[in-house]
């Protein structure tokens, strides 16, 4: 029995040829030694398993060939391949440079490839500075990093760089397909495009994943066996949902993701798939677009039969809110409920039902068991005077009996009916007539553009009190006295209301009398001025009845000066202490007090 080899070293690259996915850096690299145009330090950087070590072993090989050498030669006493994640010390380096003096036994170059660069230490990338800059002529340095930020700016400096893209979809599924039909595997071309994404560009990856599939299946691969192996959704599911989305059937859609979730999907797989499933089905609508589908041509037209369903309105909003639920998902503590609100709100996008405007709808007609109704939608007619109710009030009304239809009263208001064989509601006897609802005061609205209007505003102003002339009002003569005295009476009912802020305002000074009728204040600062205008007219209010005198106004002044008569800090207050009484500092020394 043969040892087992795995794909991605069995059919490693041995030509650029063979290379997949990255022509224009093997181009670039046949060009240069056709030429001899070829740099003496080469960075390769890219993401994991896009062929940068690969491609440093043919160019290595490739330089040493003139003609003359055997087919299977390989060069391997001109290779020297370090790896730095494990050799990243100065010694390493210093061991490395020792090397590069001595020339070639056999070819032209001596080819040192570094792999991992990234993962010497700082003085090991120094202590490489000098030798990488100006080697022998003999040598060539080929560095690989899949973390090209992590090389220092003078490293970079002295390489010529290539940078390593990810193989797409197509290309990592077309040589999957070459792979496939060496070894004999019949495999399907959605298969294959399930391995190449699941990949996320690295063709090593793809390989090994292709190994693990065909050890599962064996010689028929198929999508349903790479989807159960991978662990990840077919296809399928998304179009059975999307299609009970477009019906609006929103039992069958709740049943289909419980069914995902007990297959050991979560549902942040679930929605995120989706969305991706209508983003696909956007992109299928216009035929410049449609090379974005990276799928087979098996489900391509599935696909492109699906979009026609859907309108582009609906795939937009549909998109939006699968998107919220997963960016609201991690956050969420009952991330099932989210998921299952987010499918009722898709299923009900496009139900064209009494409630368009709705933007959560879930259509009744579904629910063929059971409806709910309030009993107030039931049709009401009098109650008919009989000889056996002739003492009952005829305002009172009963619910019409509704033939063929059971009713169960749950709660006064709330009836539940099966649903009816025939007709639900029969016909009143009497035709029902709604109460006209009047407003106390109401009898007869006017409108407010109309003459009859203008008549109303005239007659209101005329029963209003007629306008008192300002002249007219007294102005008695008073003392200063006997306004100080009412001015601290309405300190203290404000005080008694609770308003102490207002009141301690009015408190900071003696109100003077200017004039026959100003009343002069000063204050500390500009807020409590503000303050008191903004309650002056209370104030001024209470003086005038108070003096009987309507034509007094109050003159506020700000004086910084005053301020400091007023203590606010426990420093303040002491110095206040001290000035009255200087013996409190020697107090406060002799027992070494605190304020």
């Amino acid at each position: 029995m043969e040892p087992f080899i795995v794909s991605a070293r069995k059919y490693r690259p041995q030509t650029f040829k063979d290379v997949v996915g990255q022509s224009s850096i093997t181009n670039t690299l046949l060009n240069a030694i056709e030429n001899n145009h070829l740099a003496q330090a080469l960075l390769f950087c890219g993401p994991r398993g896009v062929g940068k070590t690969t491609c440093a072993r043919i160019l290595a090989k490739k330089i040493n060939q003139d003609g003359t050498e055997r087919e299977d030669e390989d060069f391997a006493f001109n290779i020297f391949e370090l790896d730095a994640a494990s050799n990243n010390s100065v010694d390493d380096i210093r061991s490395l440079i020792d090397q590069v003096r001595i020339p070639p036994q056999t070819g032209k170059y001596k080819v040192y490839i570094i792999d991992e660069v990234h993962m010497l230490s700082q003085s090991a990338f120094n202590a490489f500075l000098k030798t990488l800059e100006e080697p022998p002529k003999h040598a060539i340095f080929i560095l690989a990093t899949t973390e090209k930020h992590k090389i220092i700016p003078t490293i970079l400096s002295r390489c010529q760089i290539f940078d390593f893209k990810r193989i797409t979809v197509k290309d990592a599924s077309e040589y999957l397909k070459y792979i496939a039909q060496q070894q004999g595997i019949q495999a399907e071309e959605s298969a294959l495009h399930i391995i190449a994404q699941k990949a996320d560009g690295a063709m090593r990856d793809a390989l090994s994943i292709f190994d693990r599939v065909v050890s599962f299946s064996g010689k028929e691969l198929t999508r349903k066996a790479v989807t159960e192996n991978l662990n990840v959704l077919d296809y399928d599911i998304y179009f059975s949902a999307t299609d009970l989305i477009l019906e609006n059937n929103i039992p069958e859609l709740l049943i289909l993701f419980n069914k995902t979730l007990s297959f050991g999907f979560d549902g942040h797989h679930f929605i995120t798939g989706l969305a991706t499933h209508f983003r696909d089905l956007m992109v299928c609508q216009h035929p410049d677009t449609l090379n974005l589908l990276e799928v087979g041509e098996d489900v391509t037209q599935q696909y492109q039969d699906q979009a026609k369903k859907a309108s582009k309105q609906f795939l937009l909003k549909a998109i939006d809110m699968a998107n919220d639920c997963d960016l609201q998902y991690k956050s969420s503590k009952n991330q099932r409920l989210l998921v299952e609100l987010t499918l009722m709100k898709l299923a009900s996008i496009t139900y064209d039902g009494e409630k368009k405007n709705s933007s959560f709808i879930i259509p009744a007609s579904l629910f063929k068991e059971k409806k709910v109704t309030q009993s107030p939608s039931v049709t009401e007619v009098p109650k008919a005077n009989t000889p056996n109710n002739a003492a009952s009030d005829t305002s009172k009304t009963e619910q019409t009996a509704i033939p063929s239809v059971q009713k169960t009263e749950l709660t006064p208001d709330v009836v539940i009916e099966t649903e009816p064989e025939k007709e639900l509601v029969s016909e009143p006897k009497e035709p029902y007539q709604p109460k006209k609802i009047q407003i106390k005061g109401s009898e007869k609205r006017v409108s407010g553009l109309s003459l009859s209007s203008i008549k109303v505003k005239k007659a209101h102003e005329n029963t209003k009190s007629p306008n008192i002339d300002v002249k007219d009002l007294p102005k008695d003569a008073f003392e200063e006295k006997e306004m100080q005295q009412h001015w601290d009476d309405f300190v203290h009912e404000l005080e008694r209301q609770g308003r102490k802020i207002l009141a301690s305002n009015l408190q900071t000074d003696v109100p003077k009398l200017k004039n026959d009728h100003v009343i002069w204040i000063e204050l500390p600062n500009g807020t409590m001025k503000k303050e008191i205008e903004r309650e002056q007219s209370l104030m001024l209010d209470y003086l005038k009845q108070k003096l009987n005198n309507y034509s007094i106004s109050l003159y506020i002044t700000v004086n910084e000066e005053v301020a400091k008569k007023f203590a606010f800090t426990p420093e303040e207050k002491y110095e206040k202490l001290k000035e009255k009484n200087p013996n409190i500092e020697l107090l406060r020394k002799e027992f070494d007090l605190d304020f």
